[in-house]
């Protein structure tokens, strides 16, 4: 992976490693490094903290409200985190998130060693977890563009995205294994990779020029306003919320097992890990190469692709043909990822980043925990084969309207702009 992501690969001009260039490429790999454990260490978590939550009540409504109470937090403090990354040293606020889920792990290990652990204790740890990842996510989105260079950017996000989909896949595998000892042991391995992770974003360092504009409604909502008023980044991120709202099918898949498919908890397993597969595939290849030209067009054409993947996943009735189409989504699904985060970030002022980026976040999180909502909802309608079909029609007929409705984004050919200049 590091021949692909190097000194040398970090500016083109770059002939040989400046002192300037390698401390720009070692906050980097610092900050890589630390999403990859503080990644995998959620992964971990939420794993426990489900399957916990599950043998205590056996109710899969206290399960749907563990991801309601994670995602409410980021929606109720959108302008506040927004306002407080742009104003404070985003590498200062990650490690802090950090370091409340550290003190959140050791809680849940003395409940489970204590045996104190309950149903209300799990709750009011998904509302402290969404708070926290509500700071956290904004922070750690607008940190990335402060330490690359722009013309770069696209390979930078591809490379921790490859990291970040190798934690999705290892994390809830590892987490599981653990969990076979006990549920106090997933927690505190758990607090280990959250505390490593924390010290390691202490430890970056970035030139920030922090916002000195004063706390009003106007400074509040300029995410909102600036998001709504520049087409390409609302064209890029209303395409992501509405694309995985519809197409998703990440909370039928145990119907799919069972029911369509007919194999076992080993087969859901690898059904859930097919699209971090792909994604991580996807991933590397762009980090080789990049996208350069024709950004919109391939962006948009990534979503149909999404969407025709989700009409094969819905049709088959054989497993290795549905792990094929859920690995395939999940390749196109990163081609979008990269494209929007980058369009996004290099769009947006330095000075806006945080707030613009707290935005972005609620569109991804709505599109994830509405998403499976939406699916459950058709599923108990009309059946899991016909919710996953309609949702991959409604996904090709996104694509067709934001063709349409955002020329602007689906017009764009270059996706770092010659005068961008967003690289610090």
């Amino acid at each position: 992976m590091y021949r692909f992501f190097s000194p040398r690969s970090l500016h083109p001009t770059l002939v040989s490693a400046s002192n300037d260039s390698l401390f720009v490429y070692r906050s980097f790999m610092r900050l890589w490094v630390a999403r990859l454990f503080g990644t995998a260490a959620a992964q971990m978590l939420m794993v426990a903290v489900g399957w916990q939550m599950y043998d205590l009540t056996g109710s899969a409504w206290d399960l749907g409200l563990v991801g309601l109470l994670q995602f409410l937090p980021a929606l109720a403090l959108v302008l506040v985190t927004g306002h407080v990354v742009d104003r404070l040293q985003r590498a200062r606020i990650v490690a802090s998130c950090l370091a409340v889920q550290v003190v959140v792990a050791l809680v849940l290990f003395s409940g489970s060693q204590g045996g104190w652990m309950g149903r209300e204790l799990l709750l009011g740890i998904s509302v402290v977890l969404g708070a926290v990842r509500a700071f956290q996510m904004p922070a750690q989105q607008a940190l990335t563009p402060a330490l690359v260079p722009a013309e770069v950017l696209p390979r930078a996000l591809a490379f921790s995205s490859a990291g970040m989909q190798g934690a999705i896949i290892a994390g809830p595998a590892l987490g599981g294994l653990i969990y076979a000892v006990g549920a106090g042991a997933t927690y505190a391995v758990c607090a280990v990779l959250f505390g490593c992770s924390a010290l390691l974003c202490l430890t970056i360092r970035y030139a920030h020029a922090p916002s000195i504009e004063p706390a009003t409604w106007r400074t509040l909502l300029a995410g909102v306003h600036y998001v709504w008023h520049h087409k390409v980044v609302l064209g890029a991120v209303s395409l992501d919320l509405f694309a995985v709202l519809l197409g998703g099918a990440t909370a039928l898949l145990p119907m799919f097992a069972k029911d369509v498919l007919h194999v076992g908890p080993w087969g859901l397993g690898l059904l859930r890990a097919a699209p971090a597969v792909g994604a991580l595939a996807m991933s590397i290849v762009l980090t080789r190469w990049p996208v350069r030209r024709r950004t919109g067009h391939r962006l948009l054409g990534a979503v149909a692709f999404y969407g025709l993947t989700m009409l094969v996943f819905g049709l088959s009735t054989s497993f290795w043909l549905s792990m094929a189409a859920l690995a395939l989504s999940g390749a196109a699904d990163m081609v979008s990822v990269v494209i929007r985060q980058t369009l996004v970030q290099l769009e947006t002022p330095d000075a806006m980043r945080g707030r613009v980026s707290a935005v972005n976040s609620v569109f991804i999180g709505a599109s994830n925990q509405l998403g499976e909502f939406e699916s459950g909802a058709t599923a108990a309608l009309m059946g899991p084969v016909a919710s996953v079909l309609l949702g991959g029609v409604g996904t090709l007929l996104v694509a067709g309207l934001w063709l349409r409705w955002f020329p602007a984004l689906a017009q764009r050919d270059e996706l770092v702009a010659p005068k961008s200049g967003a690289g610090p």
